[in-house]
This record gives structure tokens, C-alpha cells and sequence, in this order.
């Protein structure tokens, strides 16, 4: 079994690729850092079996460059995952964070599409592959704080749907995870309580039988799949006065949410940890 996984240097992305290994899985590894992925690598079953690849996702002609080589170089790959996020708090308010939401759509949307269509027409070939897309909890309902992150999620999400059912007259399976809150770098800064928290070693092993399975959807854990259908639910009015007194995350390069007006100083600089959520 031959995988392609991006983001694979940190958090959910390198949680995935233990996994595979430990069940025998050949991977091409992406991230922009290279020694992390060396360290990753040197731990896994069967070193040598596996490729580091670095490259930055958002670099999308390198990024189908790569990922085609290591098509060929393995043989065929069955399952791509797209893995690498950013997570950032943005306001529209501040002109320099429209800058961010550029960076955060470019990571968690369009290197996602980068990454399968380099896949797509070779799955074509052998009318068989899998194509996954690690999405978010986030993308169900907008978060005060987290408009980037959550409009990203929210376009993850209906961009799997639309390919899933395009794809499915090829024989390619297309599936959407949406993780909670998982206990990540990213996530350790997070201000506001984060329930039914994982830890990545059990969100993958999770993930792993969603993905082989061939699953079209799965939230995980569960509890927060459960949570996020009763978010759909709630009316407008009742979730805005929820939400309303919820602690927000902070733009990237301040330490907390700024005043009206540009902050000197506080030009917003994007931490491309490569991380689902």
C-alpha cells in the first residue's frame, strides 16, 4: 500500500504516517521541513522504505511535480491524503490579515485540490485510488475569531462532497474527515475549552479505519460528530448569544485580540505548522 500524506511533519499529519507504517504502509512524506521529516522517518518501521519530500503545498506546480514522481517511483499510489492546515485567528476588520486569509485558503483549500489533481487522471488509469481530505469540525458553523480557518474547513468539506460524487463513476473513493479538537501545537494555544479533546495517536488510529473503510464522511471522535449535528441545528439567534461571550484565538503575531486601528507591530505572520486543526 502506497500513500502520499502532506503536512507530515507535526500533529495529525505525522500521527497518520506512525500509523501507516506500523500497518505496513510505503509513504512519500510532505512538509516544508526537512529535518522533522528525517527524525519522523528514522522512526518508523522499515526506514527505507519511506521518501521524504520537501515542499511547500501552497507551491502548487512543485507539489503536483513531486507528487507525480513518487507515483511513479512506487508504482502507483492508492491513497492521497491531504493533511497539511493552518490554523491562525483572523479579523476582516484589519487589512493586513486579509493577507492571512489569502495564506490560510492557499494551505487548506487549493494545496488540498493541488494534491489530488496530481492524482486524479493516473486513478483514472487504474479506475481505483482514494482521495482524503482532513477537514474540521470548524467548517460546520463560523466561529467569532476564526473566520479564515472555518470559511477554509466549510470549502474543504463541500469540495470533497462535489469531487466525491464526480469521482465515483471512476471507482475512486473520495473521503472527508472531520476532526475535533485534537491535542496538537496548534491547539495547545487555543484560549477557549476544546471538549472531547484526542490525542493525534488516537485520532489516527481512528482515522485509519475511516479512510480504509472508504467511509464518504466521519467526524471524529464521535461525541463530536453528535455535537456538530445539534450545531446545524440551533437557530440563528440562539447560537449568536452562545457564541457571542466565546474566547476567540488571537491574530498570528499578536497576544491577544487587538484594539480598533492597525497595531504597530502586529502585522499578522502565518505559523505554516503543518496541522489539521
Amino acid at each position: 500500500m502506497n500513500i502520499f500524506l502532506t503536512g507530515a511533519s507535526s500533529g495529525i499529519g505525522q500521527a497518520l504516517a506512525k500509523e501507516f507504517a506500523a500497518n505496513g504502509a510505503t509513504l512519500g512524506l510532505v512538509a516544508r521541513r526537512e529535518d522533522k521529516l528525517k527524525e519522523l522517518i528514522a522512526e518508523l518501521p522499515n526506514p527505507e522504505l519511506h521518501t521524504a519530500i520537501v515542499c511547500d503545498v501552497t507551491d502548487r506546480d512543485r507539489l503536483i511535480e513531486e507528487a507525480r514522481k513518487f507515483d511513479a517511483a512506487c508504482g502507483s499510489v492508492d491513497i492521497a491524503i491531504a493533511c497539511a492546515g493552518i490554523s491562525v485567528g483572523v479579523k476582516t476588520q484589519y487589512r493586513e490579515d486579509l493577507d492571512v486569509f489569502d495564506k490560510v485558503f492557499d494551505t487548506n483549500v487549493f494545496a488540498m485540490a493541488s494534491t489530488f489533481h496530481a492524482f486524479i487522471d493516473p486513478m483514472i488509469k487504474r479506475r481505483r485510488g482514494t482521495l482524503v481530505g482532513i477537514a474540521s469540525v470548524a467548517g460546520i458553523r463560523g466561529l467569532p475569531g476564526s473566520e479564515a480557518y472555518c470559511a477554509s474547513k466549510s470549502a474543504a468539506i463541500t469540495y470533497c462532497e462535489s469531487l466525491r460524487v464526480e469521482m465515483q463513476k471512476y471507482d475512486i473513493k473520495v473521503v472527508t474527515i472531520s476532526p475535533g479538537f485534537v491535542r496538537t501545537p496548534l491547539t495547545a494555544h487555543n484560549p477557549y475549552k476544546m471538549p472531547f479533546i484526542m490525542e493525534p495517536e488516537a485520532f489516527a488510529k481512528e482515522a485509519v479505519k475511516v479512510i480504509m473503510a472508504g467511509k464518504k464522511y466521519a467526524t471524529i471522535p464521535w461525541e463530536m460528530g453528535v455535537l456538530s449535528k445539534i450545531l446545524r441545528l440551533i437557530p440563528n439567534w440562539l447560537f449568536d448569544k452562545i457564541l457571542a461571550s466565546r474566547k476567540q484565538k488571537p491574530r498570528s503575531g499578536t497576544t491577544g485580540t487587538p484594539k480598533t486601528g492597525k497595531q504597530p507591530g502586529s502585522t499578522p505572520v502565518v505559523d505554516k505548522t503543518e496541522e489539521a486543526k
